[in-house]
């Protein structure tokens, strides 16, 4: 199949590696740092002890380059906001003071500074700090973090390759800083960003890197021709440098599309490009572009985002046919590993034949070099190989687990009318008003409440048999009514029973619905120390019987204020679980969507009158390209009502969306029909409220005026100048006071205090009404 020449020159590589450690040592150094348990010192050590064991760890799978500067305590494009000077003023004593300190507040906040905006990172569940600039920022390059990890992966025997979030990346990540015009475009400081890009390669050279890489994803999203070229100038300059090392520029997530012969052609050495989508667009769009003659590419052919097993037939044929379109070609994940979890092979719990249908990080790994090897010496080298993927392949194909013929013929008779209301919103909110009879600027929360250590000592008692269940419910009844007694004391209008029962919010129900696989050690980095473990969609869904009826109906018992009953949405339960990728994700949507249907009216049934369905994943999951939003939307839209719609009219529906950018996908916010809408927007500081009104949102809406992804507790007056500006754009009738997302995640010192200032700054503006 090659030479030994060949064989010689192709590589294993990979993008980025999770960072938590196999028992998550990175997040409890790092909060035991933020509480003055742990030292500057030992966390510094912690990280430097994870660095080593992931290079370890990929040299021994057969990684033949490392990668070098992935590794973050809390946000990899935060590190870039640090590499190249751009901390904002009010960040910068706290940078002086302390640069770990520093580093926090940009990403925390503290008491008296507010934190950077924090969205999601393209279409994924993993949460980026957004870079504020301005006209007058002025960029200086800061490279010791870079160099200093480079470093140790040279001092201790590897091959390594820094890689750094790129500039046309960068800028067009980043946002006006508060204060400056909204209309400015970050990416007219390119001119002042490359002379610093410019010194930190110049720095890595000095240290011993032979190649960087420099990560473009924002390139495979539409852009003008005013980015293009951006693009085009950025690579010609960078690549008109003396003193840099070998530059491999990488994109993933989508395909390249017309940034693709933008970057063939730039005096670069290399291109890695992802080429794991069904349609081969990329492998296409290369050939059209006449390949990479005299050039690296590194082929992705590996998904660094699902955890299905590689398909080795597949993806050796896409290889065999890339060795023709570049000089030389490596294999590598599609993207950064960071987004799977680390070993499938701990996942004892699962059955042995399924675990083999799956590959976390570890097993990822082990594809790619398996995949190297074919490519170098033939498909003779891995014949054993080639055979147990054939039979994990087929097992999994011909799985009752994967088709159940009850659940097929029930999304096949779904009609128009199920995915409707009966009745038009206004009817609606006349006969929830009289219903409901909530004052003017009704007070809730999104869900949640603190998780508190008594809980978490109370599901362990459970699992290791200290106590039976009847005393772990008995403990979960306490809690439900300490939350209650708060929520009623302090004034809210619409509580909630404060989910102590629940683990997560997507793996809470993916464990009581069939199909769905769930981990113990799982753990994905969503934003800072914040990981979650997403269940596996293996097969088709259905709810065997009630999952949250008995907890809302228990808590309803305990009060005369309505209580919501708390469901997460069709596209979030898909978004945030590694799903099935041998269906439509539209069938699997209409799937979970019905399961879902089932206990809405199953909440309605026990006298549930607020129901609160939760979609934050809807934006997230929106194609990276335009051609695909409308067919995304539009089964989107259709699962949330289909499991909606089955309400009468004066139950109230809810749902809930945060950190992401809610102005490209205010048509299908409508389409949604939801009654209420609650939204982040106090680091946004208002922008969706501005945003709904301009686009005539005509129901109900619940800006956030607490970021309860910072520690820090909001004054009365802070919420009332937010809410207030709410107003400026949703009339009082129509808007409600509300934290930006649920409280699970937050102490109760914090909690009761923040609320306690919410309620009193609706009080403070209710009474001017």
């Amino acid at each position: 199949m090659t030479t030994d020449s060949a064989a010689a020159a192709v590589q294993a590589t990979v993008y980025g590696y999770p960072r938590q450690g196999q028992n998550r040592e990175l997040k409890k150094a790092v909060e035991g740092y933020w509480k003055g348990r742990v030292t500057a010192e030992a966390l510094q050590d912690t990280a430097r002890d994870l660095r080593r064991t992931n290079w370890q760890q990929l040299a021994d799978a057969g990684i033949t380059e490392v990668p070098t500067g992935d590794f973050s305590y809390y946000d990899h494009v935060l590190d870039t906001t640090v590499m190249v000077g751009a901390v904002p003023a009010r960040h910068q004593a706290a940078v002086e003071a302390g640069a770990l300190d520093g580093y926090f507040a940009m990403a925390r906040g503290t008491q008296d500074v507010a934190p950077l905006e924090m969205t999601k990172w393209f279409d994924t569940n993993y949460h980026y700090l957004v870079p504020e600039l301005g006209p007058d920022t002025a960029f200086t390059a800061d490279s010791a973090k870079q160099v200093a990890e480079l470093k140790e992966a040279l001092a201790l025997g590897h091959t390594a390759r820094p890689v750094l979030v790129g500039p046309v990346t960068y800028l067009l990540l980043a946002k006006p800083a508060p204060g400056v015009a909204a209309d400015f475009e970050p990416l007219t400081l390119l001119d002042r960003l490359l002379p610093v890009y410019a010194q930190v390669l110049e720095d890595l050279r000095a240290a011993g890197a032979a190649w960087v890489q420099l990560d473009e994803p924002a390139l495979v999203q539409d852009r003008t021709p005013a980015e293009l070229n951006a693009a085009a100038r950025t690579y010609r300059e960078l690549g008109a440098l003396t003193e840099r090392p070998k530059l491999l520029v990488a994109s993933y997530f989508d395909r390249l599309g017309e940034a693709l012969p933008v970057l063939a052609k730039a005096p670069v050495e290399g291109l890695a490009l992802d080429f794991t989508d069904a349609a081969g667009a990329n492998l296409r769009d290369l050939a059209k572009a006449g390949g990479l003659p005299g050039k690296r590419l590194v082929a992705g052919v590996v998904n660094g985002r699902n955890v299905w097993i590689n398909d080795y037939e597949k993806s050796l044929a896409t290889l065999g046919t890339l060795l023709g379109l570049a000089d030389r070609v490596d294999v590598a994940a599609s993207c950064s590993l960071l987004h799977v979890p680390l070993d499938a092979d701990v996942e004892r719990d699962i059955d042995p034949q399924i675990r083999r249908w799956l590959a976390f990080a570890r097993q990822k790994t082990a594809e790619i070099t398996t995949l190297a090897r074919g490519l170098a010496q033939g498909t003779d080298a891995i014949t054993a190989e080639l055979a147990a993927n054939r039979a994990d392949l087929a097992s999994r194909a011909t799985s009752p687990i994967t088709h159940d013929p009850a659940v097929r013929a029930r999304t096949e008779a779904i009609m128009d009318t199920d995915g409707r209301r009966a009745q038009p919103y206004a009817e609606r909110a006349a006969a929830q008003r009289a219903h409901l009879g909530l004052p003017l600027l009704p007070t809730t929360t999104i869900g949640s409440f603190p998780q508190t250590d008594e809980l978490r000592v109370a599901r362990a008692d459970l699992r290791a048999g200290r106590i039976d269940t009847a005393g772990y419910e008995e403990r979960i009844k306490a809690e439900i009514r300490e939350v209650l007694s708060f929520q009623e004391k302090t004034g809210i209008d619409v509580l909630v029973h404060g989910e102590p029962e629940r683990n997560d919010m997507v793996q809470y129900f993916a464990e009581q619905l069939t199909g769905y696989l769930a981990t113990q050690h799982g753990w994905v980095q969503s934003y800072g120390t914040r990981y979650v473990r997403p269940p596996v969609l293996a097969g088709d869904i259905s709810r065997p019987e009630p999952m949250t009826v008995r907890w809302t109906a228990y808590a309803q018992s305990q009060t005369p204020k309505p209580v919501k009953g708390m469901l997460t949405g069709p596209v979030t339960m898909l978004a945030w679980s590694f799903v099935r990728d041998d269906q439509p994700l539209g069938e699997t949507a209409r799937q979970v969507g019905l399961a879902l249907r089932d206990e809405v009216n199953d909440l309605e049934a026990a006298g549930t009158s607020v129901i609160q369905v939760d979609e934050p994943a809807l934006r997230e999951t929106l194609p990276l390209r335009a051609d695909g939003h409308a067919d995304y939307l539009a089964w989107a839209t259709e699962s949330f009502r289909l499991t909606t719609s089955g309400v009468r009219p004066d139950t109230q529906i809810h749902t809930h969306m945060c950190y992401a950018e809610f102005g490209d996908i205010l048509q299908a916010i409508d389409e949604l029909d939801a009654d209420v809408i609650s939204l982040e927007a106090a680091r946004s500081h208002m922008q969706v409220a501005d945003e709904l009104a301009t686009a005539g949102y005509p129901r109900e809406v619940g800006p956030g005026v607490w970021d309860i992804h910072s520690p820090r507790i909001p004054s009365a007056a802070e919420a009332a100048a937010l809410l207030r500006k709410g107003l400026e754009a949703i009339p009082a009738e129509r808007l409600w006071v509300n934290p930006d997302c649920g409280l699970k995640t937050r102490g109760w010192p914090e909690t009761r205090a923040s609320l306690e200032n919410l309620v009193e700054a609706a009080r403070l503006v209710r009474s001017v009404l």
